[in-house]
């Protein structure tokens, strides 16, 4: 039951050639991007794939334990999805003959069978500070006069849930694949809580930012050049003996073109 809708996407894709776009579709429904030694990197695409629509939602409010079955369950439906598409009857013969050439790496992951223990949480519980990271600034509408890094992916979303809508189809929502004309700056502020909240913290991944615009902060590289930048701001922080968010910005921007960071 898990792959209904899988099956009859496909299903539906047996019609004449001009329906087949429209209603269902052949293909193997991931993004397979050849890495070396004949690995891949493989992503969501399609209506229906390898994204677990709407079954994260209490993740971040969960307890340790819950969490574990929310990871755990998301493994089985990855794993209930490559096997359907490999082998069950309903599945067209020409994408089962292809997925099934296809296993787990026996040099990646430390577990037995292959499947890796993480779960990517690319967002869950973000802080609200005095400055919040929107669109605007993807786009340049905004900018920041506190940059302690810069930014530059796309502003982009899986989908978040999947409904029934008027005309009795299923649809998903939530994907956003936007780009952005050229990197952006970062606020100082949106990785500072607000002063009164918590005077000596530094946030740099779960930071101050919509979820458009966290959608293009998230990225390692950006969540790395913002380690480098709070480890700065402590630094300082501690030898004036302030609060984070008391630096005078002009002493805090020497620092960390000093320590070549690109701010601008």
């Amino acid at each position: 039951m898990e792959y209904e809708l899988l099956f009859r996407n496909y299903e539906a894709a047996d019609g004449p050639i001009e329906e087949m776009y429209t209603y269902g579709d052949r293909l193997v429904p991931w993004i397979n991007a050849k890495m070396p030694n004949r690995k891949t990197d493989t992503n969501n695409q399609k209506g229906f794939s390898t994204d677990f629509i709407g079954q994260n939602w209490d993740y971040p409010e969960a307890s340790y334990e819950d969490r574990e079955k929310i990871v755990e369950r998301h493994r089985q439906y990855q794993q209930g999805l490559m096997w359907t598409l490999a082998y069950h009857p309903r599945i067209p013969k020409k994408v089962r003959d292809k997925v099934s050439q296809w296993g787990t790496c026996k040099d990646e992951y430390e577990r037995a069978d292959g499947w890796q223990q993480q779960l990517y949480i690319r967002e869950a519980r973000r802080m609200i500070s005095s400055y919040v990271m929107t669109q605007k600034n993807c786009e340049g509408i905004e900018i920041s006069d506190d940059p302690v890094g810069m930014a530059a992916y796309g502003m982009d979303s899986h989908n978040t849930k999947r409904y029934v809508n008027a005309k009795g189809y299923v649809s998903n929502e939530g994907n956003v694949e936007a780009p952005i004309k050229a990197p952006y700056p970062i606020s100082y502020r949106s990785i500072v809580p607000k002063k009164e909240e918590c005077s000596n913290l530094i946030v740099p991944v779960c930071l101050s930012a919509t979820h458009i615009a966290f959608g293009s902060i998230r990225m390692e590289p950006v969540f790395m050049v913002l380690g480098q930048s709070s480890g700065i701001i402590a630094s300082l922080a501690i030898e004036e003996g302030k609060a984070v968010q008391d630096l005078a910005y002009k002493k805090l921007e020497t620092a960390l073109i000093k320590h070549a960071q690109i701010i601008e």
